[in-house]
């Protein structure tokens, strides 16, 4: 049941990969516009301290242990969000795992491990929580992708191959809810600055950047911070009924030139 049957613009929201980057800085912005939120990820601590921070500010914020690629931990993370929030309005399916290489150096289980979460992990998440929306002919549910599944880049095989079958799902599920009353929307962004990749071989990373750049998908050095991905998740989330944002793309603003002589 509803916590909040008074104040409809009170909608409990749930943010996984919680714990840094883009998924941090959207359960804050959800927060600060008075939506209670639980954050899950695997690093439950360092969801603690953010949701520490959002109560601090004023906000209502748990912090709940969540592995998408475990079964039994996306039902008792799924039970204990309603059990905390009452119904989930807003479910923002963040939570990636990437890994750096080619077709060719990766693994069948390496493949699979990466799939696993962000493919199969987003389906666990998806039986285990909207059901309840689709019964209450409300919600919103944004999947957090990624510009590679428009533009696949080299030596991410696993990773691309996992963000373009999760835009395919995607798409197949906003038919499957039309009418539904529950939006699904695609948030694509391009270049951020998150943790993720952060624990890469330099080497590593450099490389795959050079690769990036010689297909040309460097064009500029600038990064878009997570909190302007947050800002959209808040718009996409805000649109009035009536209005479904399919797909978004945010790309980071490249370093304003200099003026010409």
């Amino acid at each position: 049941m509803p916590r909040f049957p008074d104040n409809p613009d009170v909608r409990p929201a749930v943010v996984t990969g919680a714990s840094s980057g883009i998924g941090r800085a959207t359960a804050g912005a959800l927060a600060a516009l008075g939506h209670p939120v639980v954050l899950g990820a695997r690093r439950v601590s360092e969801c603690e301290d953010a949701a520490a921070e959002i109560r601090s500010a004023g906000g209502e914020a748990v912090a709940i242990h969540l592995d998408l690629a475990d079964d039994a931990s996306v039902e008792r993370f799924a039970a204990a969000a309603a059990d905390t929030l009452g119904s989930v309005e807003i479910v923002v399916s963040n939570a990636g795992q990437n890994m750096a290489g080619a077709v060719l150096d990766t693994d069948a289980a390496a493949l699979e491990g990466v799939l696993s979460v962000n493919i199969t992990g987003t389906h666990r998440l998806v039986r285990a929580l909207l059901p309840d929306m689709v019964a209450r002919r409300r919600g919103d549910v944004v999947f957090v992708t990624s510009d590679v599944a428009e533009r696949p880049r080299p030596t991410m095989a696993a990773y691309v191959t996992s963000k373009w079958g999760l835009e395919g799902y995607v798409r197949s599920l906003q038919m499957e809810l039309e009418g539904s009353g529950v939006r699904a929307t695609i948030l694509r962004p391009g270049p951020t600055l998150t943790g993720m990749g952060m624990d890469w071989d330099p080497d590593v990373t450099a490389e795959v950047i050079d690769q990036w750049a010689s297909w040309g998908f460097a064009r500029h050095s600038n990064f878009m911070r997570p909190a302007g991905v947050a800002a959209a998740v808040c718009a996409v989330v805000g649109l009035p009924r009536g209005v479904h944002t399919t797909v978004i793309e945010l790309q980071p603003e490249a370093p304003i030139a200099p003026p010409a002589d």
